[in-house]
């Protein structure tokens, strides 16, 4: 039998959450759209040919066999979000803010582009970035070659 290989991709990013219901209202405050097969323990949104999930995070310990910290801090982790132009940058980070988020960095001229940062409500860090280097495809998928 052949030896299984790693493709290079994610299929899931699951976030451990200390409140599925508060973090599910920030994610579709943000316009976010459930994936049907969603439940009140496992919520699943759509990225576009990947997707993120909110699950508890003391299920996910549970899971895993391992002890849930009471406080984890800066994790060395950021999703980003690339915006479509420098201008909707801050827009989008007041939209996180309305939604329950905590901004981190306001939009900021970076010597790529522009950026900023929020916090969902367990304080998963998102880049919002805009750097007109970056291409798409008619859909707004990244192109990475």
């Amino acid at each position: 039998m052949k030896q299984a290989e790693f493709s290079q991709r994610l299929h899931i990013i699951l976030l451990g959450v200390s409140n599925i219901e508060k973090s599910t209202e920030f994610y579709d405050a943000l316009g976010w759209k459930r994936s049907s097969d969603s439940h009140a323990g496992f919520v699943k949104y759509d990225l576009g040919g990947i997707a993120i999930a909110l699950i508890s995070i003391h299920d996910l310990s549970k899971d895993i066999g391992e002890p849930t910290k009471k406080s984890i801090g800066f994790r060395g982790t950021a999703l980003i979000y690339l915006a479509r132009s420098a201008d909707q940058v801050q827009s989008l980070l007041d939209k996180a803010k309305l939604a329950g988020g905590t901004i981190v960095k306001n939009s900021t001229r970076t010597e790529w582009g522009t950026a900023g940062y929020f916090k969902d409500p367990d304080g998963y860090l998102f880049e919002v970035d805009f750097e007109e280097k970056f291409e798409f495809t008619d859909d707004y998928k990244l192109i990475t070659e």
